[in-house]
């Protein structure tokens, strides 16, 4: 152990020195930094009840207060969690489940229907591992080894004099977040407490820590941007208001009534805001709206400039616990349009290319990644020579200022999260009807893109864009489903045979 990575538990050590601030609003509850972590603790002691330490723990859980406790429990009972994305169909949480070999899976009412659809698909799951070689998962998995336990059901049992860990490594794993891969599959970024660590403190030295400071946990907690919010809230010390979904009218009251001074969202988002809000100004107290997901819109940075909203755009991974760059709130207006500078300690180049040259973006500094759980040979092309290979396309101003401008190859954002469209094709080539597909991204004002399926039937079969949409939303997250299908007699080829999709469009 590596004393230099040794720091103390951060919610502990607020509540020892701001006991009865508050630390977490939600449901209408409040919860002050005493009382927090005094329910972290019995949940620690609970989970050590179940499973041991160096154990994965998945969670099926929207945004709920007992999701804050467990990422807050996770370092006391030295487990690693897996936060998992309630939008997945059932075949696709099983794959997770089973690739991260989790111990325990806890779930609520709201999904329990879906933990039991993906706990009874878990033992026939077979992987494509890394070259896309079908193989069986490497460690034997079964459902026996699986737990699932509903939260609300969480009895006091627990461990009564159990040895709970007071500091925290930051060279140890936190969370295995999944993310779509070059393979079709997704990949587990394994992130450290460091990552997170560095993360938060990047982030201050950029936006700076108000003691009046709130910050809105509206994204996903599944999503490293929601957890990255609960992170921050502990190390600074600030209350962390949390709401279950998002809502444009809801936000929007909480900005002028709960005192939120900082909230992270996407442009569809936002635009939504903007729209429920009508004429009336937002609050001087309200500082920063970061935004991520897409590059946004010139026009939507531009009504928020003209009304005053504290807008910065962010640039950000999920293999870099969220942020890489943000726009310093000095020069939102100056700089429009711009993810701003890398921040402190990450540094930042275009591969391959000169000022105002776009290139990939690599990516350098502790908030990266130790790697993609069971995924070697993606790790070893993602992570070369100290660097993060991000597959995101950019440039740098003459100011050394970040321009997000396209994903390389072809993936896809479809409100904010990611969609590889070979997992599609992939979907689509199960129907028994059909021979080949090919899958693009179309723009659109609200999700930023939607899915557009190009389909070649088997010959004499009979297949329609209805019964094809009902096949992929059996084995695919909603977000994930083509809005468009066009069927073609063949699909267009290279001259090596491949499916052509500059042809496409």
């Amino acid at each position: 152990m590596n004393d230099a990575h040794i720091l103390p538990n951060w919610l502990a050590h607020r509540a020892a020195v701001l006991p009865n601030q508050p630390a977490l609003l939600a449901d209408g509850a409040r919860w002050t930094f005493a009382a927090l972590d005094r329910w972290v603790s019995d949940m620690a002691r609970n989970l050590l009840m179940r499973v041991a330490p160096q154990d994965r723990v998945a969670l099926l859980l929207r945004n709920r207060p007992e999701f804050v406790a467990l990422a807050h429990a996770a370092p006391r009972a030295g487990i690693t969690l897996v936060p998992l994305n309630t939008r997945l169909s059932a075949p696709e949480l099983a794959w997770q489940i089973a690739d991260s070999g989790a111990r325990l899976l806890f779930y609520a009412a709201d999904t329990a229907a879906l933990a039991e659809a993906a706990i009874a698909v878990v033992p026939s799951i077979p992987l494509a591992q890394a070259d896309d070689q079908p193989q069986l998962l490497r460690r034997d998995f079964n459902r026996r080894q699986l737990v699932a336990v509903e939260i609300a059901r969480l009895d006091d049992t627990r461990v009564p004099n159990a040895a709970l860990r007071t500091t925290i490594d930051l060279a140890e794993p936190y969370t295995i977040i999944y993310t779509s891969g070059t393979t079709g599959q997704p990949k587990g970024a394994l992130l450290t407490y460091g990552n997170y660590w560095w993360s938060a403190v990047g982030s201050a030295l950029n936006l700076g820590s108000h003691a009046d400071d709130r910050w809105l946990a509206v994204l996903p907690l599944f999503h490293v941007g929601g957890m990255s919010i609960l992170m921050r809230a502990a190390i600074y010390g600030i209350p962390a208001v949390l709401h279950s979904a998002f809502d444009p009218a809801a936000v929007n009251r909480a900005i002028d009534e709960d005192g939120v001074t900082i909230i992270s969202v996407v442009s569809t988002m936002l635009q939504r805001m903007l729209e429920e809000r009508g004429d009336r100004p937002y609050p001087a107290a309200l500082r920063c709206v970061l935004l991520g997901g897409v590059p946004a819109p010139q026009p939507l940075l531009e009504a928020c400039a003209a009304r005053g909203v504290p807008v910065v755009q962010t640039y950000g991974l999920t293999e870099t616990a969220s942020q890489v760059a943000t726009l310093a709130p000095a020069d939102a207006l100056r700089k429009l349009g711009s993810a701003g500078q890398p921040l402190l300690p990450t540094a930042l180049r275009i591969a391959s290319a000169g000022i105002g040259e776009v290139g990939e973006i690599l990516v350098r500094g502790p908030t990266v990644m130790r790697g993609y759980i069971n995924r070697p040979d993606q790790t070893a092309q993602a992570l070369r020579d100290g660097w993060l290979y991000t597959g995101d396309l950019g440039e740098l101003d003459t100011d050394g200022y970040l321009y997000i401008r396209d994903r390389k190859k072809d993936m896809v954002l479809v409100s904010g999260f990611n969609v590889y469209p070979r997992e599609v094709e992939e979907v689509l080539c199960l129907h028994p009807a059909v021979l080949e597909a090919a899958v693009i991204g179309i723009g659109d004002e609200q999700r930023g893109a939607l899915i557009k399926a190009f389909v070649a039937l088997r010959p004499g079969a009979d297949a329609t864009a209805e019964t094809l949409d009902a096949h992929c939303r059996l084995n695919l997250a909603p977000y994930k489903v083509p809005r468009v299908y066009v069927f073609l007699d063949r699909l267009p080829k290279t001259t090596v045979g491949k499916t052509d999709k500059k042809q496409l469009n």
